[in-house]
């Protein structure tokens, strides 16, 4: 009867095992970008494709179009944000470190995840953005079409070509990419 135990710890041993084969981590990844190959001058939210057009409010009620934005500003970054403590990281370091190095880039943060102007000006008085702007996507259109979510960073530069669109790491991507804006 000792053996008994061991026996059947090895079985389910086995059978998580085998259970797991397909889900390997790849310990060497190539360096190869695995992105889908764009079309320049397509419309799209990949890097190398013309942005989308959209107008949308702010949390205070002002209408932002991208054309408009474009007008004024060397570029546009957009910074996707549900208000978790991940994207506050994100914004903070954005803040601290990017915001004053680029004077004449526009920074919108898009809330997608409040629903309306005001639960989303909530949501950024309570977290303490007020002087942020941010854009009120209750329908999610921009989501979709930038292929947008938690801590998700595009990058438009004054053309209207995006030219990052990836998860935000430590900032050091968008700072390269910015610096190629000027």
């Amino acid at each position: 009867m000792s053996y008994v135990k061991p026996c059947l710890f090895l079985c389910m041993l086995a059978v998580l095992l085998m259970g797991c084969q397909e889900i390997v981590d790849d310990l060497a990844p190539s360096n190869n970008d695995k992105r889908p190959t764009v079309s320049l001058g397509s419309t799209g939210s990949e890097p190398g494709q013309l942005a989308p057009e959209f107008t949308v409010v702010d949390t205070r009620n002002n209408s932002y179009t991208l054309s408009d934005e474009l007008l004024q500003a060397d570029g546009v970054v957009l910074y996707f944000t549900m208000w978790c403590p991940i994207c506050d990281s994100h914004m903070s370091h954005i803040r601290s470190h990017l915001l004053s190095d680029f004077p004449n880039v526009s920074f919108l943060t898009i809330d997608y995840v409040s629903g309306s102007v005001s639960a989303s000006r909530a949501a950024q008085l309570a977290n303490g953005y007020a002087n942020f702007v941010v854009l009120v996507d209750s329908n999610q259109a921009l989501l979709d079409v930038f292929k947008g979510g938690m801590g998700i960073i595009v990058v438009i530069d004054r053309d209207g070509t995006v030219q990052l669109n990836e998860d935000y790491k430590d900032g050091r991507k968008v700072r390269e990419t910015l610096e190629t804006l000027l």
